[in-house]
Order: structure tokens, then C-alpha cells, then sequence
């Protein structure tokens, strides 16, 4: 027969674990309770794109990411149990204060959709005055390709932008032989703008969207020895350079070595930007190594003046975070259009070799 005391133990070790599972219940309806809210009070609106074919996880991550759900994982167990996990693609306005339900019941209604958005398509290594000139399309000529370059190139407009970006810097962009002085910012993305959006409320969308890839990284940028300037130069020369993502971060360690080691960058992309409006062929490129530009790598120490094109996250995360390797040269198979294989040596001498297989005049 036990004893008293052993009974009160017992009763003791239960109220202990009934405690806890209350508390652990409690904690689990906060956690759904919270999960299912809005994130705010309405005062935040997001432009909220859902692309063909995407996965109803990345949607949520998405939507994750824009503030508008505060828990990827309760918003997919509701939309499980309630059935809501359909949705359609296109583009919605959507603000922080919907809760999930609301969110849900957006994404699966056609008729939510908004109709009158412009769709600006950036793709990685893009040149100012080639986005430029999408703008100007994309408006029908409201805007014209020079008006847009002209406000790009404004130092007095750009130091207004300085109050807002933390990324610009004026010293930096208050240069006249800039192409373009914000050449390196646009950044590569897909937008949706308003048909009565002005030059600057364009210029601060892609802006925007340059600032959260800058935020996501602010470590690494601090961490550099190279400026935020720099560092969007160089990675605009990898982006040029790379014809697949895999490539960059060696590519990168070799510019570093190569800088390391005091010598010139002599990167063929460099002339192309250098040449410009002469440009025509990536083999212009590597027949005029003499242009006499700021930009050419080839007569010029260090990296070019400035940002050669617009460069993409994954061309910036390389120069972030370069491979390191022993390798001072590469070569691009440009001629061949389906491979594009890069091939790394650590010598002019195999460099030359490599460069005759491949049939690249140096």
C-alpha cells in the first residue's frame, strides 16, 4: 500500500505536467492566433506578384518576405485544413492589414487582380540605357529614353536619392566621365508600375529593390575592404564575365588575386562598356584593348571607374563571398554559344594556350 507521501508526490508530478500542457496549449493557440493576423494596421500596401507555375510554398515565403504573413508554416496548415490552398497567377494589391484568410481569399479571386499594371522585366546585366529604353517603350514615349538618362545622371537628383538610400554615396557618383551615374543601382528584377508613375517613382521602385538585396547583405558589404561602390563595380565585371552563376564566385577570387598581386584586371568586358555606343559584338571587345576610356581595364590599375552594367544578386554575393583559388586567368569560350565553358590557369603561359584553343586573339 503506498504511503501518503508518495501519493502527494505522484499528484505533485501530475499537476506539474497538466500545468504544462496547459501552458503548451496556450502557447500553441498564440502562436496559430498570431500567425493568422494581419501584420499591421492597413498603413503598408504591397504590389504582390505571383508568377506561372509557382509553388504555393514560395508564394507564402513570398509573402513572408513582403511583411504580409508573420508565419509561413501556420499560413499553409490553414490553408490545408481550409481548403484555400488554390490561387491564381497575376498581380494583387494586398496590405499588412489582412489577416491570412483575407490574404487567402485575394490570391483566389481573378477578379482581384489588378488589370492596369505595367510589367518591367530587368534581367541581370543590363545596361542603363537599355533599361532606359524599355521605360520609354513600356510608357509609350511619355518618357523618353535621354529624359530618363538625364535624370539617371543629375547630381542634384541623385543627392536628394542620397537622403533616402544609404547605399549611394554622392563622392562616389559626382564623376563626368560616368556613362550613367546610377549604372549599377537599377536593379535586376521584375516590377509592376502605375501608368502615371513619375521618373522618380520609377527610379525609387528598382531603387527599393536594390536597398533590400543591400539590408540582406549589410554584413558582408561592412565586413569588405572595397566601398559599396567598388564592390557593385566589380560585380558588374563578374556579371559580364560569367555565363553561368556557377562561375562567379571563382571568377571573383581571380580579380582579387589578380588586384592582391598589383595587377591589372585587363577584362575584356571592360573595353565593351569602354566602346559603348561602338559596341556591337562581344568580339569588339577583345580586338580593341587600346580604347582610351577610364573604364578599360587594359591601360587602367585597379577596377574600372565605375559599375559597367547592372549586376544581380548572384553576381554580387560572389564578389561578397569569392572563391578562393590559386588562378590569376581565365578564358570564356565565347564562340561557343550552347557551353560557354570558363577555363582557369594559373600562368600567362597556359593562359596563351588556352586562349589559341579556343581561338581568342590576345
Amino acid at each position: 500500500m503506498p504511503t501518503r507521501r508518495k501519493v502527494n508526490s505522484v499528484r505533485v508530478v501530475l499537476l506539474v505536467v497538466v500545468f504544462i500542457l496547459i501552458i503548451a496549449g496556450l502557447g500553441s493557440i498564440f502562436v496559430v492566433k498570431t500567425g493568422l493576423s494581419s501584420t499591421g494596421n492597413g498603413d503598408k500596401e504591397v504590389v504582390f506578384t505571383i508568377e506561372n507555375n509557382e509553388s504555393f510554398d514560395s508564394i507564402l515565403e513570398n509573402l513572408k518576405k513582403e511583411n504580409l504573413i508573420s508565419n509561413a508554416s501556420v499560413a499553409k496548415l490553414y490553408a490545408k485544413v481550409s481548403h484555400n490552398t488554390n490561387f491564381v497567377a497575376g498581380t494583387f494589391e494586398l496590405d499588412n492589414g489582412m489577416s491570412v484568410k483575407d490574404i487567402l481569399s485575394t490570391i483566389q479571386d481573378s477578379t482581384k487582380l489588378k488589370k492596369d499594371a505595367l510589367v518591367l522585366k530587368i534581367p541581370e546585366g543590363k545596361w542603363a540605357k537599355e533599361i532606359a529604353a524599355e521605360i520609354s517603350n513600356l510608357y509609350d514615349g511619355k518618357y523618353s529614353s535621354e529624359e530618363i538618362l538625364n535624370q539617371w545622371n543629375d547630381i542634384s537628383y541623385i543627392q536628394t536619392l542620397t537622403k533616402d538610400y544609404s547605399f549611394l554615396n554622392v563622392d562616389d557618383l559626382n564623376n563626368s566621365n560616368y556613362k550613367v551615374k546610377l549604372e549599377g543601382y537599377l536593379f535586376p528584377d521584375t516590377y509592376f508600375l502605375e501608368k502615371d508613375d513619375s521618373l522618380d517613382d520609377i527610379t525609387r521602385v528598382l531603387l527599393d529593390r536594390f536597398d533590400v538585396m543591400y539590408k540582406e547583405n549589410k554584413k558582408a558589404f561592412d565586413k569588405s575592404d572595397l566601398s559599396i561602390h567598388q564592390i557593385i563595380s566589380l560585380a558588374s565585371v563578374v556579371q559580364f564575365e560569367a555565363s553561368k552563376p556557377g562561375d562567379m564566385a571563382k571568377i571573383a577570387g581571380i580579380f582579387y588575386n589578380r588586384l592582391d598581386q598589383g595587377m591589372k584586371l585587363q577584362s575584356s568586358v571592360t573595353v565593351c562598356y569602354a566602346l559603348y555606343d561602338d559596341f556591337n559584338d562581344p568580339k569588339d571587345c577583345e580586338t580593341n584593348p587600346e580604347v582610351d576610356s577610364p573604364y578599360n581595364t587594359y591601360l587602367h590599375e585597379g577596377l574600372p571607374i565605375g559599375p559597367i552594367l547592372n549586376p544581380g544578386d548572384e553576381a554580387i554575393n560572389a564578389v561578397l563571398n569569392p572563391e578562393k583559388t590559386d588562378y590569376l586567368f581565365f578564358a570564356a569560350d565565347i564562340y561557343n554559344k550552347v557551353d560557354g565553358k570558363v577555363h582557369y590557369t594559373k600562368t600567362y603561359e597556359e593562359h596563351l594556350e588556352e586562349c589559341e584553343k579556343l581561338g581568342l586573339n590576345l
